[in-house]
């Protein structure tokens, strides 16, 4: 079979078309090797394209006097980006031995960008907090306790299917990747972002404010300067706009 040159053409612009393509083959993408790897490929180069944007978001927000801390009363600083850790891969490998297969998109995201949480306060947007800031959580290795995120996990999990051997009706299970933007505001709110699994496809379902592809999700995300909610804030538009200025579309 002749390899669709799905790299090249991302390259070349033709994201959406790639992006189609790949999302209607399904897990049926999984049986052949060869277009299995140029889809890697594709979601690599997505993840490569991702963490030069976090970084890039990290350092306009710095510069804006952005204080980057935890959703709690005490908003203790945090690291905006951590950096995947020698030991992402076989992080990788451990998500698909425990759930099942895992999209493309989020082995690659866990590989090459890390760990992300842009929650914080802007000194001229006092409602930041509420324009549900980028957060994605996978490795986990801004904890000190590193291994406790696949406790965490495995948890999750073990009650999910516990729970759904009692609710026929239980629905599908969700990797907690974030907290919703209720709780990223530091309020009482709903279950945490995630993405469904276990799930062959080359990009998976974010479970979010509504589930959406992965990929779709990151892209809203990047066009709001990582803060995709509208929160009607008088220089939110402003803001938005410098912190979204040439961030590469994935």
């Amino acid at each position: 079979m002749t390899s669709p040159q799905w790299l090249n053409r991302y390259l070349a612009g033709r994201r959406e078309q790639v992006w189609h393509e790949l999302r209607q083959l399904g897990g049926t993408i999984r049986r052949d090797s060869d277009l299995a790897g140029e889809a890697q490929l594709v979601c690599d180069e997505m993840a490569r394209r991702a963490r030069q944007n976090v970084e890039v978001l990290v350092e306009r927000l710095t510069a804006d006097g952005y204080r980057f801390h935890a959703n709690d009363d005490e908003q203790t600083p945090v690291t905006p980006h951590a950096a995947p850790t020698a030991s992402a891969s076989a992080h990788a490998d451990w998500l698909a031995e425990r759930f099942g297969d895992v999209p493309m998109t989020i082995r690659s995201w866990t590989r090459l960008v890390g760990d992300v949480w842009l929650v914080g306060s802007h000194p001229q947007w006092p409602g930041s907090a509420s324009g549900d800031p980028l957060v994605i959580e996978l490795e986990g290795s801004r904890y000190p306790d590193h291994p406790s995120i696949r406790d965490y996990f495995g948890a999750e999990w073990d009650g999910w299917r516990e729970h759904s051997e009692d609710a026929p009706n239980a629905g599908l299970f969700v990797l907690p990747l974030a907290p919703d933007r209720l709780h990223k505001e530091n309020v009482s709110g709903g279950p945490p972002y995630g993405v469904v699994l276990p799930d062959g496809c080359v990009d998976g379902l974010f479970a979010g404010e509504t589930t959406t592809p992965f990929v779709c999700y990151l892209n809203q995300v990047f066009q709001r300067g990582g803060f995709p909610r509208w929160t009607g804030s008088p220089d939110e538009w402003r803001i938005k706009r410098a912190l979204a200025r040439d961030l590469l579309p994935l």
